[in-house]
């Protein structure tokens, strides 16, 4: 944790002076020091109720979460304040997750209220009065001067609930012929969900997140390769309907094939993205001596563009890479959880992570169409922020009780400040 603070402090300074050579640090020294002691606070409850608890998670989150404010404050110092508060909520609902949570077993007594309480955030957009356009997609709510995605936190209350599904009915869910149609149970309720957020929120991004993380699940969960082949086959109707009948899913598929023959218009923001990055080459132009603002939408969606500019292929490496040890942390966090709901519920967690880092930045350098979701931890955005360390808090809680089991079980002494790392 002081390692990360160094980084993102020195990054700070980088940033800072070179965007105000002449300029004094001490005006913006409050949110920078609220982002250095915040992960602390998260260190500190890990120490005193998840003392086994892997020991490279919560660094890995807080040096993304730091290189990310570093970027956002720079960009737009206004919204690097308000990053830098919602930094201070995210780490206090951390906190309150791994008080409340003390394992994460006992959330599989509460499935059905989860699952119910999921579907009603997925579309509290919908209510009038409640929700808000933005960017043609109703996914946002509007109360007094904030606003929140509750898709965010959904997202999780119906993973949690896909996982006790499949722990619980696993043998029957594995054999799809001759039980009819229920045990398509949670390809059904993928491609359902799926298709109501595009249809009726207009959202593409949280419906491709949703549906393939719940098609891998019950492929992981069950072992039965036949849930991929139909996820795939699901997944092909889904995109032609959706290009046919939504005008926001034929306009991303178009401005991915060629970008440049609308960089006028609804190709504007992808091409200045190419741009960004073939402007900062293998080093980048260094933080603070770029121009990402020329990107639309950068703080948020195109951050990792603006990241390629300034830092170059390395430093964006350096994030991949970090995503990279997150999953790889979130899956063995799951081969070691001591039971079978747990472990399907950190796979969960950790699949919707990497998806939705995967699928931002496969977006950003066109490998895939755009979707619109955030980069955990880095973008900019207070509902991705908050639900990304509630995600990492029940991990973090899987991985205490999973080591403590395995520890008892070899009969080794726990020592000071066990850890996975």
């Amino acid at each position: 944790m002081i390692l990360v603070d160094i980084a993102v402090a020195l990054a700070f300074a980088l940033a800072f002076y070179g965007k105000n050579p002449s300029g004094s640090i001490a005006g913006a020294a409050v949110p920078l020091i609220a982002i250095l002691l915040f992960p602390f606070a998260a260190h500190i409850a890990n120490r005193l109720v998840a003392p086994r608890a892997d020991a490279i998670l919560l660094p890995l989150a807080a040096l993304m979460n730091g290189l990310g404010f570093v970027m956002i404050n720079r960009l737009d110092p206004h919204e690097g304040s308000l990053q830098a508060i919602w930094t201070g909520i995210s780490v206090a609902a951390y906190i309150v997750t791994l008080a409340v949570v003390r394992s994460a077993d006992k959330l599989d007594r509460y499935r059905y209220l989860l699952a119910i309480a999921g579907i009603g955030m997925l579309f509290l957009p919908l209510v009038p009065g409640l929700g808000i356009d933005i960017n043609g997609a109703r996914l946002w709510i509007h109360v007094g001067p904030m606003s929140f995605q509750p898709v965010e936190i959904a997202k999780l209350l119906l993973a949690v609930f896909l996982a006790s599904l499949i722990a619980e009915k696993r043998d029957l869910l594995a054999r799809l012929r001759g039980g009819g149609f229920t045990r398509l149970g949670p390809l059904v309720l993928a491609f359902g969900t799926a298709l109501m957020i595009m249809a009726v929120e207009r959202d593409v991004g949280f419906a491709l997140l949703i549906f393939t993380a719940f098609v891998l699940i019950g492929w992981i969960g069950t072992g039965n390769r036949t849930y991929l082949a139909l996820g795939a086959i699901a997944f092909v109707a889904g995109t032609v309907v959706g290009g046919l009948l939504l005008p926001q899913v034929h306009e991303r598929i178009t401005v991915w094939l060629d970008p440049w023959k609308y960089a006028q218009s609804i190709g504007y923001q992808l091409v200045q993205a190419q741009y960004a990055f073939g402007i900062g080459g293998l080093s980048g132009t260094g933080l603070g001596l770029g121009h990402p603002s020329l990107v639309p939408v950068v703080t948020s969606d195109f951050i990792f563009a603006a990241f390629g500019e300034e830092t170059g292929l390395l430093g964006t490496s350096a994030i991949v890479i970090a995503f990279i040890l997150m999953v790889g942390a979130g899956i063995r966090i799951a081969l070691r959880a001591r039971s079978e709901f747990s472990s399907l519920l950190a796979m969960s967690f950790t699949i919707i992570l990497g998806l939705q880092t995967f699928f931002i930045l496969a977006g950003v350098i066109r490998l895939l169409p755009l979707t619109g979701v955030t980069l955990p931890f880095v973008a900019y955005g207070g509902s991705s922020l908050l639900a990304n360390y509630v995600l990492i808090a029940v991990l973090m809680r899987i991985s205490d009780r999973g080591n403590q089991a395995n520890i008892a079980a070899s009969g080794r002494p726990t020592p000071v400040g066990a850890g996975d790392g």
